[in-house]
């Protein structure tokens, strides 16, 4: 008998879910309305700082960079360790991506990296939480502040942990977060941008909304009428409607369940794994308390390609995250080489995404496990 794949991630969706989305459906409103504000209430409640919703992770890192004022002539500092919109967004604005390099353990931006790397013209430093695991944001602040740039956090993997006591949300300017179905909760499409400076947040909620104002305090011409609205900067149609923003207020409900889960099932993988020969398993820094959103295991010996074909073919349907950023032909054709950056580099060359999310069994990991075993044993 076949067994059935084992998905290196999915969404965990109850009744309390389905009911919430069927009550927002039978109600005025399936675009902007009262369940947009409450969603944002709740984000807030858990990282720590007012929010925005918006339609997806990248268009939450699209918001965060044009409410940074990042454009032509600026540069952004981020990661090669991650998904392509981390950057992207930034290029989109006309900004220069430089790349700094990551740590060997966590695989998260390299502090003693960026600060050979910024300039007067850097107006963002971009980390990402990868798998989970936050970055040293403090370090990042320091850099960030004697060059009088924006700190942002790409915490697209990162809700629910927290760093020194202090939640994701909290540790930069700009926080951005994703809500795709294989992420730490899941409004199907979604993210959100959180600040903890007004100013930013503002910014980000205007072009979130086409750029239009309707605050009669910020209106040029406010004795126009009581339909009139204005836009004074450039924004984009980027709102996440009722619907799923009721989807995402239940699942906040679970979210404390949800953390436990992934703890349970990080901790099991912990100790199963110990003593595999010929794998490197991720770590937990002193102060950091992540949400794991991956688990990343390092396949040695030049493997990886090899374990990662066998695992699948096996129907555990493992992931690689991430090809590092400017290996991508849109980066290589603006002159980025490969090479730039040899502990990200290195790392993705060995990194494997074994399955983790709210509902795989403790069978299913096992399977997961022993099929790992066998092929690195062989």
């Amino acid at each position: 008998m076949t067994l059935p794949s084992v998905p290196y991630g999915r969404q965990s969706i109850d009744q309390s879910d389905v009911e919430a989305v069927v009550a927002a459906m039978a109600s005025d409103w399936l675009t902007t309305g009262p369940r947009v504000g409450q969603f944002e209430a709740d984000i807030a409640a858990v990282a720590g700082a007012p929010a925005v919703a918006v339609s997806n992770g990248t268009t939450a890192l699209h918001a965060a960079y044009a409410a940074a004022r990042v454009g032509p002539g600026d540069e952004v500092v981020t990661t090669p360790m991650t998904f392509v919109a981390t950057a992207s967004c930034a290029a989109m604005l006309g900004a220069t991506v430089v790349f700094a390099d990551v740590e060997d353990d966590t695989a998260n931006l390299d502090p003693a990296a960026v600060e050979t790397l910024v300039t007067p013209r850097t107006k963002a430093i971009t980390a990402v939480d990868y798998a989970g695991h936050p970055a040293e944001y403090d370090a990042l602040r320091k850099i960030a502040e004697r060059v009088d740039a924006v700190l942002i956090a790409d915490a697209a993997h990162a809700i629910g942990s927290s760093y020194h006591g202090r939640p994701v949300g909290t540790l930069a300017d700009l926080t951005t977060l994703s809500f795709f179905p294989t992420k730490n909760l899941t409004t199907a499409e979604g993210g959100a941008v959180v600040s903890t400076r007004p100013d930013l947040l503002e910014r980000a909620r205007t072009f979130r909304t086409v750029g239009l104002v309707r605050d009669p305090e910020r209106l040029r011409y406010p004795d126009e009428g009581g339909w009139h609205q204005e836009v004074h900067e450039f924004g984009l149609n980027y709102r996440l409607p009722d619907l799923l923003c009721a989807l995402g207020s239940s699942q906040l409900r679970r979210l404390a369940e949800f953390k436990a889960r992934r703890a349970y099932l990080t901790a099991r993988y912990d100790v199963l794994l110990a003593d595999v020969p010929g794998l490197r398993l991720p770590v937990r820094r002193e102060g950091a308390d992540p949400m794991r959103h991956l688990y990343p295991v390092r396949v040695l010996d030049g493997r990886r390609r090899e374990v990662y074909d066998r695992m699948r073919a096996a129907g555990i349907l493992v992931q690689v995250n991430y090809i590092p950023v400017y290996w991508h032909p849109v980066f290589e054709d603006l002159g980025y080489r490969r090479g730039m950056c040899p502990v990200a580099e290195a790392f993705y060359a060995e990194e494997l995404s074994l399955p983790l999310f709210v509902d795989l069994g403790d069978d299913d990991q096992d399977r997961v496990v022993e099929t790992l075993r066998d092929i690195v044993g062989s």
